[in-house]
């Protein structure tokens, strides 16, 4: 009995094992917790500090564990990307118009696919060419506002086949 009480460190180190392999099997850390406090226990054990001091710092260490670690560690294992379906992956996507969209009609290309698309803002029309940005599904229908700056009158700021005259901040006046 002298051997057990001069040497308690490896009762909590047996203990740590068991509680360790224990949660092999249940995987929900909380006995892993525990045997954080085991290793505790044993460290204050090879300490030579008495029995009583020895459970104590084992319940403390579990306990921290237990409270402060394991909820974040089970956050953290739970949580991850959110994961977007359906038409929700499209809102904010860039695409480029391949027939005018006006508040009656158009077609966008989006991520390769051919949507019908109406403008976001129904006093717009939208050239070919134009490139949007998705602000909402309707259905199956993607309305669409215009990336880059854009004028009502007359059209795309910034487009790729604007001319000498048609250079962007000039708005088609010579």
């Amino acid at each position: 009995m002298d051997w057990l009480a001069d040497h308690t460190w490896v009762a909590w180190l047996g203990l740590a094992v068991l509680l360790g392999a224990g949660e092999m099997i249940t995987l929900e850390l909380t006995l892993a917790m525990l045997s954080v406090g085991a290793l505790a226990g044993m460290t204050a054990g090879l300490l030579s500090a008495p029995f009583v001091l020895q459970v104590l710092v084992a319940l403390g260490a579990s306990g921290a564990t237990l409270g402060l670690l394991r909820p974040r560690l089970i956050a953290r294992l739970h949580g991850g990307p959110e994961l977007v379906l359906g038409t929700a992956r499209l809102l904010g996507s860039r695409g480029v118009v391949s027939e005018d969209v006006s508040r009656h009609a158009g077609l966008v290309r989006l991520g390769g696919d051919t949507w019908t698309a109406r403008p976001y803002d129904d006093t717009l029309t939208l050239p070919a060419g134009t490139e949007v940005e998705v602000m909402e599904i309707r259905g199956a229908t993607a309305l669409v506002h215009p990336v880059h700056g854009y004028d009502p009158l007359d059209g795309p700021l910034d487009s790729p086949h604007a001319g000498p005259a048609d250079e962007p901040g000039t708005h088609g006046t010579s």
